[in-house]
């Protein structure tokens, strides 16, 4: 059974930085996508990151570029630094994998910019 679990997400200041993980069981990153979604009050769920297994390097939503790097290791975990984080960039955070035609998610994880 693949799982994805994410967290990370918290209360952070605007111009803070906060560090998401999606820790993965159940299928590897081999020939796979990986990937950060959001989606805030009302609004659709939108690509943050995307990690391609294809192409590099990552590619970012233009809201965020500059400020949020996608990452990976060598086992079971990729990541997601926000940096400078505005009050815009409040959502719940979904990691995603999408590999060998099958897509999954993880239960998402609240970030809330606030001073």
């Amino acid at each position: 059974q693949v799982q994805l679990v994410e967290s990370g997400g918290g209360l952070a200041q605007p111009g803070g930085s906060l560090r998401l993980s999606c820790v993965v069981s159940g299928i590897t990153f081999n020939f796979a996508d990986i990937s950060w979604y959001r989606q805030a009050p009302g609004k659709q769920r939108e690509l943050v990151a995307r990690l391609s297994w294809t192409t590099t390097p990552a590619n970012y939503a233009d809201s965020v570029k500059g400020r949020v790097t996608i990452s990976r290791d060598n086992k079971n975990t990729f990541y997601l630094q926000m940096n400078n984080l505005k009050p815009e960039d409040a959502a719940v955070y979904y990691c995603n994998i999408v590999r060998v035609g099958m897509n999954y998610w993880g239960n998402g994880t609240l970030v809330t910019v606030s001073s």
